[in-house]
């Protein structure tokens, strides 16, 4: 078989498409390859989509949390905590037991019968975790910036007689997003490298349509030689990371293209090596 055919059989495999069996032998790079980046749809998927709802909750908790108002503050404050202090991987564990424990035969919502079996899939369940997660840690860093918002351009925007949604749409929110995106790029860079936690939590893959991680560790029981798959796993990620560094790269310069060239500082990934 050649590496073209491979492609187009096992290509889009992990969403369905395509050869349903696996191959059992003569494994080629070409087949790790090519199921290795199939699987890599799931991680992608995991990662834009809470990635793209997390940033909107988490601008919303991060302005709660800088309420005077308790009755705003103070729910925020829980859920940034709760969702900060305790590991991803457990909160994937306790939340697969509990949308386990739902009723499967589903909930009565006004007469109708509401399927409820669905939460329990990797794609529904797990995505829900990832999102409540990068939302708490999102919404700290939104806060911090909001704090550090300069009293100077608040002053300003009093001055041209901006007030209420105005005032946060024009001037806050604009400086907000400037001074934390930097921040906010390493927690996108982190989300993408945790989906691969989906594979190790109680949420199944649906018929062996698994993430990159599921194909590689298949690769590895297969040949008993983890120091090729895993290696190909790891090399997607790191062109994916690439990818997150150049696009929150073009957002960052258009965040700041008032400032003079010189006064821009320059963008600068740095990983977090311990969270």
């Amino acid at each position: 078989m050649s590496c073209i055919q491979t492609i187009a059989d096992y290509g889009l495999r992990s969403i369905g498409i395509g050869e349903r069996l696996l191959p059992r032998s003569d494994f080629t790079m070409c087949q790790q390859f090519t199921l290795i980046g199939s699987g890599m749809i799931w991680n992608l998927y995991f990662g834009i989509l809470a990635l793209l709802a997390g940033f909107f909750l988490a601008t919303t908790l991060a302005v709660a949390k800088n309420s005077d108002r308790a009755i705003f503050r103070k729910p925020a404050e829980w859920f940034i905590f709760l969702f900060r202090g305790s590991p991803l991987f457990i909160q994937f564990f306790l939340a697969y037991e509990a949308f386990a424990m739902l009723p499967r035969a589903g909930f009565p919502i006004l007469g109708i019968t509401v399927a409820t079996d669905w939460i329990t899939r990797a794609w529904a369940g797990a995505l829900i975790v990832l999102f409540f997660n990068t939302s708490a840690y999102a919404a700290e860093i939104f806060y911090g910036a909001l704090r550090s918002v300069p009293k100077g351009d608040m002053e300003a925007a009093d001055a041209y007689g901006m007030t209420g949604w105005t005032k946060f749409r024009r001037v806050t929110w604009p400086t907000m997003l400037r001074l934390g995106w930097p921040s906010y790029t390493n927690e996108a860079i982190f989300l993408f490298h945790a989906t691969t936690l989906v594979f190790f939590s109680g949420f199944p893959a649906f018929r062996q349509e698994g993430d990159a991680l599921y194909y590689a560790k298949y690769f590895a029981d297969k040949t008993f030689n983890p120091f090729i798959p895993y290696p190909i796993a790891a090399f997607y990620f790191i062109l994916l990371t690439l990818c997150v560094i150049a696009v929150f790269g073009v957002i960052n310069r258009r965040l700041n293209r008032h400032l003079p060239q010189e006064s821009r500082k320059r963008f600068r990934f740095r990983p977090q090596i311990i969270r």
